[in-house]
């Protein structure tokens, strides 16, 4: 393949030469000159992505560096810098306001099955969505 690929990109220089000695230039030797570079660079793009993925999997990170004591629960975002925040700290859950001015606590919840949670629908389209399903089903 790669010498495949070496013969491709080697083409114009043989179109330069005949193009030199008299021959009319030719547009095909350009064109796949064009293609195998463009194969050259998905190819090195497509070899990236598989060593860093497996580079990546060895690394600890997600539940391994979380916080044994603090979690995030959930976030929603109202508007431009401001949001609400539900936390779980040492097993009690907060919900704290987050602004321009800082956080503030808003409510202490003893019991969080007293809270009626609303599953959403996940946005079926999205780059995100089908870079997630690529990869599982490596």
């Amino acid at each position: 393949m790669i010498r495949a690929v070496t013969a491709l990109m080697l083409m114009p220089t043989v179109a330069s030469a005949a193009e030199q000695a008299g021959q009319q230039f030719s547009f095909l030797a350009s064109f796949l000159q064009m293609m195998a570079a463009l194969a050259l660079v998905i190819g090195l793009i497509l070899v990236t992505w598989h060593f860093s993925g497996k580079l990546l999997r060895g690394l600890p990170v997600g539940h391994q560096l979380r916080s044994k004591h603090i979690r995030i629960i959930e976030t929603r975002y109202l508007g431009p810098k401001k949001s609400l925040l539900l936390i779980e700290v040492g097993g009690e859950y907060l919900l704290l306001a987050n602004g321009d001015t800082g956080l503030s606590l808003i409510k202490e919840i003893s019991m969080f099955e007293d809270i009626e949670v609303l599953e959403e629908e996940p946005v079926a389209g999205g780059f995100l969505s089908l870079l997630n399903r690529m990869r599982q089903n490596q």
